[in-house]
């Protein structure tokens, strides 16, 4: 297995993990536990810094798996929406790849639809309630 597969599957697994509501209570309880000790420690600085540096290490990490398995699943939904998009007869197949395009190509495409929904809702609005479609 390649080192990036297994990154992948570790990176997913662990996401799922911290995820639930399981990570959460467990979370709940290092902080309560945590703050329970202050009176033991006098509420110094060490006993601060032990929290402080638990979780800086904690959200780091997470930072890149979490960013790591959003990526993939990004890349995903990017790939159904590409085929349903090159499935359909009358769809715009650049659409497929519109995450390549520029800003200014994004600004023409939502000026279009902002003009195709503005016409669309003028002619809905138009049209009486027993006028068939």
């Amino acid at each position: 297995m390649k080192k990036e597969s297994r990154f992948r599957a570790f990176a997913c697994r662990v996401s799922d993990a911290v995820g639930s509501h399981r990570a959460f209570l467990l979370a709940l309880a290092v902080v309560a536990v945590w703050a329970a000790t202050g009176p033991i420690f006098h509420f110094s600085d060490t006993w601060q810094l032990a929290i402080n540096t638990g979780t800086t290490i904690v959200t780091f990490l997470m930072v890149f798996l979490i960013q790591a398995t959003q990526n993939r699943d990004g890349k995903a939904l990017q790939l159904k929406l590409d085929e349903l998009i090159r499935a359909q007869k009358f769809a715009r197949n650049i659409f497929a790849d519109l995450e390549d395009a520029t800003e200014d190509e994004l600004r023409q495409f939502a000026a279009e639809f902002k003009a195709l929904r503005a016409s669309s809702n003028g002619a809905e609005a138009a049209r009486s309630p027993a006028d068939p479609e």
